[in-house]
This record gives structure tokens, C-alpha cells and sequence, in this order.
């Protein structure tokens, strides 16, 4: 298998982890030294400790079910390294059993560790309007 499908299965692997909300099986896929820059609350995460608290405070903040669909993905790897970026339809379900759901975008970092692959630094933004400073939540692919 090439490196660019264990790639493309792991990230498939972690959407479903997301959606089945099993925290304990998103974090198997991080490295120890994890560094995201994701876009809710802080500016980083540095470590798993810190980013696991992050991953179940999001778990908690919706109740439904979960919609985590990605597109437009590209990735680029080698032996050791890997790159991948891609369009995330990600929100859930609130109260009232509205789903709420934006389009992100995705970038990560992949380094194979004793054989395994494990996500080595994340990045998951919106784009904003400069003039008022709010989110574009509403932009489809």
C-alpha cells in the first residue's frame, strides 16, 4: 500500500472516529508533540493532554448526532512525511434537532512513528470578512 492511500485510510479512519464521538480513538491517531492551531477558543494546542480536553469540551458542546464530511482533498507523501489539506463540512446537532454546519478548511502534518502514522500538527480555519471581523460560515465549495 502506498504511502499516500495509508493516508487517505487513516483520515477516513479519524472522520469516522469524529462522527462516532469516540474521543479516546481520535486521540490514537495524534502524536505525542501534537500542535494544532484549530479554530475554536485558542490560538493553539501543544501536547495531547491539551488538545484531548479540547476534542471532549467539543464532544460535549453538541449533543446530536455529528456531521463531519470532507472534500476536495489532496495529499502528498513520502516514507516518513506526509501532507494533506481538504475542505471539512463539519457541526452537529443542536437542541432542537436543527443541524448546524459550516464548511472549514484543513491542513495537516503526518509523521510515521515506529511504523505507525500520527498526525504531528493540525490546522482548521474559516475564512473571515476584514471589514466587519466576522466568520464566513455561509461560503460553499
Amino acid at each position: 500500500m502506498s504511502a499516500t492511500h495509508e493516508i487517505e485510510t487513516l483520515i477516513e479512519t479519524f472522520r469516522q472516529a469524529v462522527v462516532a464521538k469516540d474521543v479516546d480513538r481520535i486521540m490514537s491517531f495524534y502524536g505525542d508533540d501534537i500542535v494544532s492551531f484549530d479554530a475554536v477558543k485558542a490560538l493553539q494546542f501543544r501536547g495531547k493532554a491539551a488538545y484531548r480536553a479540547h476534542w471532549q469540551a467539543c464532544m460535549e458542546m453538541c449533543a446530536g448526532p455529528h456531521k463531519f464530511d470532507f472534500d476536495h482533498m489532496t495529499v502528498v507523501a513520502d516514507e516518513h512525511i506526509a501532507f494533506a489539506y481538504w475542505l471539512a463540512h463539519c457541526g452537529g446537532t443542536n437542541e432542537q434537532g436543527e443541524t448546524q454546519a459550516c464548511w472549514m478548511r484543513v491542513s495537516a502534518c503526518y509523521r510515521r512513528e515506529a511504523g505507525q502514522w500520527r498526525i504531528v500538527h493540525e490546522h482548521w480555519s474559516a475564512p473571515f470578512d476584514m471589514e466587519s471581523g466576522a466568520a464566513l460560515f455561509n461560503l460553499q465549495p
